[in-house]
């Protein structure tokens, strides 16, 4: 999440989803709501209700267009452009909230003389021509940006100088201006397909809704997420909230909406490759973090919320690592693993086609239907020499030999050559295990475990507890100093009589808890005796009682108790306070009470329903108007009060200033709401922490029908390609290819299906593949509705029936007419409803910063008729595309 977290200071939505009742006027772009998140989007209708305007910006005319006031039909991967003209129109006609602008962001910052935007960099040969669209600091033999430049005038001498008339042609507010002047209505037209006129009435209707009395709210997904400048589109649209006033107020924000059950609490703690839990960044072999003091010198931050790294990451060394973790041996930090390289999805997926991987474990994923150029992806498993799938049906990945299989029966791969061992576990479903997850909003809910899970299926808490029991046994028996790492891990938790961990201690754990660190015992190889298997170290929980509630000893009540003295232990500072010293489950709380739902849940950090929320009040600590106050300092108590936790240090005045060298969070103005950032400030300008420049700007798809109209540059300059023969990608403007294919979700049926496609009643409602294309294509290339085609990219085809229909509307863009196609991707080869796969369409390839995917912009051609039989495909497929 680093667009948000760049630019706020945390990595999750800013605001909760019941606040968007409260808003004026809602932004829904890069998402479907009504379908995808249909329980949340109730809080849309309820701000309709109530006067709100509603904007849903799509290519295509779903349920979410149907309820809002205003759809705005785009040409899929023109999003930035888009966002970048709302940008510029509030500029140029003095919409922004000045007073906000000028006390919460970092507008009237001076930037570096030596720093260049993108506007200012032209070639010798085309000095009249377009930008190239680099910023300063490209390396091009390096692939990538070296941002020195980006940094604020004076911050090396502790005094970054500022100009809060916002007049001085190097303050950021200035550079902003610059930067999106060319993003006219006229340009958004021609780039993204939205005409001057469509384009104002969003425009109106946002700045109408924005300032001291109202607040407009934006809301995302995927559609914004997979593209290859996705963090940069997510930037923009903070950019624009931060102009309006509208981060950190009722009815304001930005809402990511996630798109499972837990998909926040996979990147809080994470299952990325370069985070450790709570955001703090993995060490890198080779970049002076062999010891914990030189990973601190390099990301720990000497004034703000950061500034306390060092207590979040020994508590985090104390949880792994009990009482082995100690000042002698640098906590520990010498058993994390490093990072040296790209080990991100797609990375190991390419090497694992290579051979390049022995063995793999695929637990609640089916990359075979839901991950990008899956042909690619199945047949890398005939690779391996083990996989282990753990799902509670016969998932493709688990059945990628058989001779059903798309790539058996086109002769790629034969069955009797396959030497992958496959290991078939059942999984336990969602209401046969207890434990927490966490939602779109930051929340943490407990989930209570209903039934049984029949015959032999077992949760994924059971089999990780189980395979770290067994690995750990081998590991002390083994004396190979390669296994000290987890010798040393202390594994403790208690388990019920069915081997399932106690879910309640995990959270207790993760919560943290205070330790001696002399007396505490540790587990395996130090001296200290240990009790048996499964009993709680003393001094952190004590014991169970007949119903397995957890019972508590010194838990801490907060990520502010925790210490870099080895004393706490936590194992995600920012869920501290989740299971408190009173031991109550807070995740588990079912009484809501306020308008936030405070009651109901706990929302990290400390239960704030809206982050930054200090920017609710004006400088001086009241609120900016009384329809929108939410917190506000308190003269008489000499706190800040009111309807949520305060984002904010309780008692700092709002006329509090940093005494000269100040440290940590008292380098904190008492008017600086953005506590995580150095500065307590909004980044409009990202000084670090990207990898693709400080301001977003726009850039083709990887695929386009279109060259870029804005830069020279066609796309995302550091962006990961993994070009190789079986992950092509088509140029721009490819004749083969004069359609833009985009993806999206049904509320029918669940990413790749797994979950539905075998439920006969869902099946019913959603039996098949299809495609949905506008009547204008369906004439032109004599297609009936119900009609059978094949959509082609350069990595496969598919064949879907034809939804013909006015939902999707030819674009005009560039002076010319643009089709696009939009397939749901739920469809695989097993199960009662079976359909081609379509993400065998999309190529593999990684945005800069997160590695994801580009699926919601690409190129196709579509073709009347079905595909040709297996044995036939693929010689058709290359005729077809010659």
């Amino acid at each position: 999440m680093p667009g948000l977290g760049t630019s706020f200071g945390r990595g999750g939505a800013t605001t909760a989803q019941q606040d968007l009742a409260n808003a004026d006027c809602i932004l829904i772009e890069g998402s479907s709501m009504a379908e995808a998140h249909p329980v949340g989007f109730r809080w849309v209708v309820k701000a309709k209700e109530r006067g709100a305007t509603v904007i849903h910006v799509d290519p295509r005319f779903s349920r979410t267009s149907a309820l809002a006031d205003l759809w705005v039909p785009i040409r899929a991967g023109g999003d930035l452009a888009f966002l970048g003209g709302l940008i510029r129109h509030v500029i140029e006609n003095e919409l922004y909230f000045r007073e906000y602008v000028v006390h919460y962001t970092n507008a009237p910052v001076l930037l570096r003389d030596d720093f260049r935007d993108t506007e200012d960099i032209h070639s010798d040969v085309d000095a009249g021509g377009l930008p190239e669209g680099f910023f300063s600091g490209w390396d091009p033999g390096r692939n990538a940006y070296d941002p020195a430049s980006w940094r604020y005038e004076g911050e090396d001498a502790g005094h970054p100088r500022k100009d809060p008339t916002l007049l001085d042609p190097r303050c950021v507010f200035q550079v902003l201006r610059r930067h999106f002047a060319r993003y006219t209505p006229e340009m958004v037209e021609r780039v993204a397909g939205i005409p001057p006129d469509l384009f104002h009435r969003v425009a109106d209707a946002l700045a109408a809704a924005s300032g001291p009395e109202k607040t407009a709210a934006i809301c995302y997904a995927v559609g914004w997420t997979q593209h290859s400048k996705g963090v940069q589109i997510i930037r923009a649209a903070a950019i624009l909230q931060l102009l309006l006033g509208n981060i950190g107020r009722p009815g304001g924000g930005i809402l990511a909406l996630r798109g499972h059950a837990s998909i926040q609490g996979s990147t809080d703690i994470p299952t990325l490759y370069d985070i450790l839990p709570g955001y703090l960044p993995m060490p890198w072999a080779g970049r002076g973090e062999s010891t914990l003091a030189g990973w601190l010198a390099r990301h720990r931050k000497a004034t703000g919320g950061w500034s306390r790294l060092e207590a979040y990451a020994v508590s985090l060394l104390k949880a792994y690592y009990g009482a082995r973790a100690t000042a002698a041996n640098d906590w520990g930090w010498g058993w994390l693993p490093r990072v040296t390289r790209d080990h991100s999805h797609f990375s190991y997926w390419t090497e694992m086609a290579d051979g390049g991987v022995d063995g793999l474990f695929i637990m609640g994923q089916n990359p075979s239907v839901g991950a990008q150029n899956a042909r690619l992806q199945r047949r890398a498993l005939a690779r391996l020499k083990w996989l282990v799938v753990r799902d509670m049906v016969e998932i493709e990945p688990a059945v990628f030999w058989r001779a059903d299989s798309p790539e058996v029966r086109r002769g790629e791969l034969r069955t009797e050559e396959i030497g992958t061992e496959v290991f078939l576990m059942p999984a336990a479903g969602h209401a046969e295990k207890a434990g927490s997850f966490t939602q779109t909003q930051r929340m943490l809910q407990w989930r209570e475990k209903a039934v049984d899970p029949p015959g032999d299926a077992r949760s994924e808490a059971w089999f990780v507890q189980q395979l770290a029991v067994r690995l750990k046994a081998r590991a002390d028996a083994s004396g190979d100093p390669a296994d000290e790492p987890l010798r040393a891990l202390d594994w403790w938790y208690p388990e019920d009589g069915h081997g399932e961990p106690v879910m309640e201690a995990v959270l207790a754990e993760i919560n943290g808890w205070r330790v001696d660190p002399v007396a505490a015992p540790g587990r395996g190889g130090d001296g200290v005796a240990d009790g048996p298997r499964g009993e709680p170290p003393p001094g952190a929980l004590h014991a169970l009682d007949r119903a397995g509630r957890v019972h508590h000893g010194p838990q801490v009540a907060g990520y502010a108790d925790l210490a870099a003295d080895g004393s706490t232990a936590c194992g995600c500072w920012i869920y501290s306070g989740v299971y408190g010293p009173d031991g109550v489950n807070l995740a588990n709380r079912r009484e809501p009470r306020g308008p936030y739902g405070h009651g109901w849940g706990f929302a990290w950090p400390a239960d704030r329903r809206i982050l930054y929320n200090r920017a609710s009040a004006a400088p001086d600590g009241r609120p900016w108007s009384e329809r929108k106050r939410l917190v506000w300092w308190d003269d008489a108590s000499r706190q800040w009060t009111g309807d949520d936790v305060p984002d904010f240090e309780l008692d700092k005045p709002p006329d509090y200033r940093p005494p000269e060298g100040a440290a940590g969070m008292a380098a904190i103005a008492g008017d600086a709401p953005f506590i995580n950032h150095p500065d307590g400030l909004g980044w409009i300008f990202v000084p670090e922490g990207l990898k693709d420049g400080p301001l977003p700007a726009h850039f083709e798809p990887l695929e386009s029908p279109l060259q870029n109209y804005l830069y020279r540059q066609q796309t995302n300059p550091p962006v990961r390609w993994y070009e190789r023969p079986d992950n092509r990608f088509a140029p721009a403007g490819d004749p083969r290819f004069p359609h833009i294919l985009t993806t999206y979700r049904l509320t029918e049926h669940h990413t790749a299906g797994g979950m539905s496609r075998t439920l006969s009643h869902l099946v019913e409602l959603q039996p098949e593949l299809f495609a949905e294309i506008s009547p204008e294509l369906a004439a032109e290339t004599g297609i009936a509705n119900g009609d059978w085609i094949t959509v082609a990219t350069l990595r496969g085809a598919v064949e879907a029936r034809a939804l013909v229909t006015r939902r999707m509307r030819p674009i005009h863009a560039a002076g010319r007419t643009i089709h696009q196609v939009a397939m749901p991707f739920h469809w695989g080869p097993t199960g009662p409803s079976t359909g081609d796969v379509v993400n065998d369409l999309i190529p593999i390839s990684g945005e800069p910063n997160v590695t994801i995917h580009e699926s919601k912009a690409l190129v196709c051609a579509v073709i009347p008729g079905r595909r040709p039989p297996d044995e036939e495909f693929n010689e058709w497929l290359e005729q077809a595309l010659a």
